[in-house]
């Protein structure tokens, strides 16, 4: 995982990183959701992180799910990984 910091004219540090080949920018205020579901239900909130990439992608590696289930990571309304079983 590379990190490359930025800081624009407003005085916002932005962080870059790269997951599963995507570039992903954003700020520590940056909201980052772990959320897992049942077959074709909707998704349940279960963790989430504020402003570290990195120990979200490990929460979200961390969940392991059954048969059936499904999960994915969302940064604010976005999803940027997901897992069927």
């Amino acid at each position: 995982m590379k990190i490359a910091y930025k800081l624009t004219d407003s005085k916002i540090k932005l962080i870059t990183q790269e997951l599963n080949g995507k570039k992903i920018v954003y700020s520590p205020e940056t909201m980052f959701y772990v959320e897992v579901g049942k077959g074709k239900s909707s998704y349940k909130p279960r963790t989430s992180v504020k402003g570290n990439l990195a120990q979200a992608v490990m929460h979200f590696n961390c969940i392991n799910i059954g048969s059936g289930y499904k999960k994915r990571l969302l940064m604010n309304d976005k999803v940027i990984a997901r897992h069927f079983s």
